[in-house]
């Protein structure tokens, strides 16, 4: 690729004066290769999108679960849901430009280059960077965004591509999230500006977002910068000591010890312990129920919420989300309707959302019990007794 031939093509991901300019360019300049801001796995579904070709959308929450995707799952929700809501407020499907771009090569016969890295790595890696309170910020976001509250201004999708609207953009957000910051923007634009480099042909027409250009161009004037691409596309584990974790650990433990303690000083445990098991299982059972599960969920999140609190790494609210799952069959819809809600009842009748507040409502009843209720009728009078108080 020869640098005074390439055209890096800003655009709006959900800008219909994007998809006019991305056809105008590649007619004008018929250039060899024509590389766009996809990955294998969504150029494919652009592509049968494009054909007409209708996909299964049913989405295995089991299988997210079981995989330990669940945050993975989520980062994905909301930025499909931000994407999605954008569309909708300016009538463009979101990836209408990359669309054009995939049209306008195929009808000139050039051939298409995939230039993005795989969005799984991407969002995988920003969120093993991400700490605590970036991630609960990021959760807090969420919600807010989803509730409907926070800017209710106005955007003007084509004033974002001034270059000058695109740096405070990203300070903002550099400031907001510098770990997701980090991984989203910053990683992508020197694993972009690889990739282009790595396409063998003089000619080329690049289609990126507007925000990854500068980054681009700064990368390709100083190829030297460049980290190697095999380094970007790690999945590598979070290092560091899990305090939160730990501390978690820490409470069923303790809780353990008790009972051992009381035991062998030879206090009568019999109706702590059924105790603990019946507090546990109301609590899991009401919480799960009032956050609108069937009953059969309910049943399991009680059931299983006696084992949870004895094993840190387990949480009643995955069993009933995934009991309540065989009920509401989480489809792509649901997904893509995200960003047509606009009051609870919308929310209500969506299967992502009601699954994810069994999960929680099931997880708030165990935790209330764990925090509160065991330790005042059960663990409390066991340590009083245990020490003579």
């Amino acid at each position: 690729m020869k640098r005074e031939c390439l055209t890096i093509i800003g655009t709006a991901h959900v800008s219909a004066d994007s998809i006019d300019e991305v056809k105008d360019a590649i007619y004008e300049q018929h250039p060899e290769v024509v590389a766009i801001e996809l990955d294998r796995g969504r150029y494919i579904k652009l592509k049968n999108q494009m054909m007409g070709i209708e996909e299964d959308d049913t989405i295995s929450v089991t299988q997210i679960i079981k995989e330990n995707k669940v945050g993975l799952f989520f980062t994905t929700t909301l930025l499909g849901y931000f994407q999605s809501k954008i569309g909708e407020d300016v009538d463009v499907k979101p990836g209408s430009e990359m669309i054009g771009a995939i049209e306008a090569a195929e009808d000139l016969q050039i051939p298409i280059a995939l230039i993005d890295r795989n969005i799984g790595t991407t969002l995988q890696r920003a969120l093993n960077k991400m700490g605590f309170i970036e991630k609960l910020k990021f959760l807090v976001e969420l919600i807010l965004a989803v509730l409907g509250y926070g800017d209710e201004e106005e955007v003007d999708i084509e004033e974002l591509k001034n270059p000058d609207n695109l740096d405070d953009l990203m300070e903002m957000f550099k400031d907001e999230a510098p770990s997701v910051y980090e991984v989203l923007v910053h990683e992508r634009d020197a694993y972009l500006a690889g990739r282009i480099l790595q396409i063998p042909q003089d000619h080329v027409i690049a289609v990126v977002g507007a925000g990854h250009k500068p980054g681009i161009e700064g990368y390709l004037d100083n190829p030297e910068t460049l980290p190697p691409l095999h380094e970007l596309e790690k999945i590598e584990d979070k290092k560091g000591i899990p305090w939160l974790k730990i501390f978690l650990a820490l409470i069923p433990i303790l809780f353990v010890v008790i009972f051992f303690l009381a035991y062998f000083n030879g206090i009568n445990i019999t109706w702590n312990i059924y105790d603990f098991i019946v507090i546990s299982m109301l609590m899991g059972f009401i919480g799960s129920i009032l956050s609108g599960s069937k009953i059969q969920s309910a049943i399991v999140g009680g059931l299983v919420a006696p084992l949870t609190i004895i094993h840190p790494l387990l949480a009643a609210g995955w069993f009933s989300g995934l009991t309540e799952a065989k009920f509401r069959k989480v489809r792509q819809s649901d997904i893509n309707n995200l960003a047509k809600i606009e009051s609870f009842r919308d929310l209500w009748d969506n299967n992502i959302f009601r699954i994810l507040l069994v999960v929680i409502g099931t997880n708030l009843g165990v935790t209330l019990a764990t925090l509160v209720i065991l330790p005042s009728k059960v663990f409390i009078p066991l340590f009083m007794k245990i020490f003579g108080g």
